[in-house]
């Protein structure tokens, strides 16, 4: 039984975050990630902050074990699983900034979600490889569905704040990021705390799983309020296509109803608005593209992006000229 648990713990670790990790990575609509550094983010989580954390803990629990053992356990969890484990995810995010592929809110979400997700996988191995190798296949049922649906997934929402904080302040300066990127981390460490502190708290009590319950009860309505943050960002970047094409549309580059079409995740995908001798997905990833480089060109007025407008412009153009030539 205990062989058979184990073999099972690698799949039940696996394919449910991968299913977690193409839905993140399907809902951003407008302008999915790469998919070779999405899955480089996801390996981050999976591999080096689960061993950037592994080393922190056994540092800083040190000085716990030593001056107040008894506390160890209940301190290890609510406090230095946090305060470690957080910053171990988030590191990873810090270096994405300087990536041409991180633009907004949305992408910060994204990849926070993914470095969230690897790191939940790894995690619900060990636990789940521990309690299958006592054979109890109906605890290791338990905790399969308890922390496939809860724990992981709230490692992928504490991130994934880091990751939208970041990504709203890239672009404006280093105070901003100091700022919001500090806030993020401390959400995040929050949100990991109070779940930690719940599951604790119940054992250390007797409390006969109520504080579970309760805990159970909460964390689907914080994961619902990071859904519902989730859908500002794309509403938000919505808004940046729709605006900084209305522009291209006024100069005369592009058809005036276009911005609109490109800005909407549903119309934008279907092909009866793009002409004949246009190809359809590069047109609407040039434009978003060009979009997201003139709002960051608004926001920071740095030559770089200006000088990417000036080639996302340029492409268009040569788009239209290849589809009037056709037509």
């Amino acid at each position: 039984m205990a062989v058979a648990l184990l073999l099972l713990s690698v799949v039940a670790a696996t394919v449910p975050m991968l299913g977690f990790l193409w839905l993140v990575w399907w809902l951003d609509r407008y302008d999915r990630e790469p998919v070779g550094l999405y899955l480089l983010t996801f390996v981050w989580g999976a591999v080096g902050s689960i061993t950037v954390a592994m080393l922190g803990s056994c540092i800083v629990e040190l000085p716990i074990l030593i001056l107040a053992p008894g506390l160890a356990d209940t301190a290890g969890a609510v406090l230095v699983a946090p305060l470690v484990e957080e910053p171990s995810k988030a590191c990873f995010l810090l270096l994405l900034m300087f990536s041409r592929h991180f633009d907004n809110m949305t992408d910060g979400f994204v990849y926070g979600a993914a470095i969230g997700l690897g790191f939940g996988m790894t995690e619900n191995f060990m636990y789940f490889a521990d309690v299958g190798a006592t054979g109890d296949a109906v605890g290791w049922v338990m905790t399969v569905v308890i922390r496939t649906l809860y724990s992981a997934v709230m490692h992928a929402t504490a991130t994934s704040i880091v990751g939208a904080s970041l990504g709203w302040a890239k672009f404006r300066g280093p105070a901003a990021i100091v700022l919001f990127g500090t806030a993020g981390i401390c959400i995040a460490i929050a949100v990991h705390a109070f779940w930690n502190g719940m599951l604790t708290l119940d054992a250390a009590a007797n409390a006969n799983g109520a504080l579970l319950g309760i805990n159970l009860l909460i964390f689907p309505f914080e994961v619902g309020f990071t859904a519902l943050v989730f859908q500002v960002c794309l509403l938000q970047e919505s808004a940046v296509i729709r605006r900084e094409l209305r522009e291209e549309a006024e100069q005369g580059r592009i058809p005036p109803e276009h911005p609109a079409i490109i800005a909407s995740w549903w119309r934008r995908g279907q092909s009866w608005w793009v002409p004949r001798g246009l190809e359809h997905d590069s047109y609407v990833q040039t434009m978003t593209t060009l979009a997201m480089r003139k709002e960051q060109f608004r926001l920071t007025g740095d030559d770089f992006y200006k000088d990417d407008v000036a080639v996302l412009r340029e492409q268009v153009d040569k788009m239209w000229d290849k589809a009037r030539a056709a037509a």
